[in-house]
């Protein structure tokens, strides 16, 4: 049954989520860095904001989090809930994979539909949803100087790929299937995608030495 909610309420929504979940995901790197407050605000809105500006230069837009409050706030406040109750979250490192796990999917997600609004042809706006879900990730990593999961685990960036496909793909069928379900299937499949592959080590063949 369809509601009387717009795809731009949702995508709004989707990626107020996203920008929520990557901020924790940095200031829990950050916090497991052990800096000071100002350092875990920095990286957690950088990680947050940095994969949607990404996206907007990419598409010729403004970015959103220089024209709109909302997105830089909910980064903040992400942000310094984390550094105020992380001793409540014992395992900064499981917590941290499976809240970029999350950020990939609904950032993959928005970025792919952002891309086919702007009238990207298909394999343009996975492109777009691809850079726009690993771009946080990239930014975080290098500020706490790790190197960056995209570049070290296979099933990151293929991840974003294969949801990225999910929603170019099936938003021929979005007035049959909605807008709501679309994207709901295409954030499940990333995320159970990338937390399965971390949890059974699935990565593509190395060169050995």
């Amino acid at each position: 049954m369809e509601t009387d909610i717009d795809g731009g309420t949702v995508t709004l929504v989707a990626e107020l989520a996203g920008i929520a979940v990557f901020a924790a995901s940095g200031a829990s790197a950050a916090v497991g860095k052990r800096l000071d407050l100002f350092g875990v605000v920095v990286i957690g809105a950088l990680c947050a904001l940095g994969g949607g500006a990404l996206r907007d230069v990419l598409i010729d837009a403004k970015p959103l989090a220089l024209t709109d409050w909302r997105y830089p706030l909910v980064a903040v406040v992400a942000s310094l809930v984390v550094f105020r109750f992380h001793p409540a979250l014992s395992r900064i490192r499981p917590t941290m994979l499976v809240l970029d796990a999350a950020g990939l999917a609904l950032f993959t997600v928005v970025g792919t539909l952002k891309g086919l609004d702007y009238g990207f042809a298909v394999y343009a706006a996975c492109i777009v949803g691809v850079l726009s879900g690993i771009g946080g990730g990239i930014l975080r990593d290098m500020l706490v100087q790790e190197i960056p999961a995209v570049l070290r685990e296979d099933f990151y960036a293929m991840a974003a790929a294969v949801g990225s496909v999910i929603v170019a793909v099936g938003a021929r069928w979005e007035s049959q299937i909605g807008h709501w379900t679309l994207m709901l299937i295409a954030i499940a499949t990333i995320f159970v995608v990338r937390l399965v592959a971390i949890r059974y080590r699935w990565e593509a063949p190395k060169p050995n030495f």
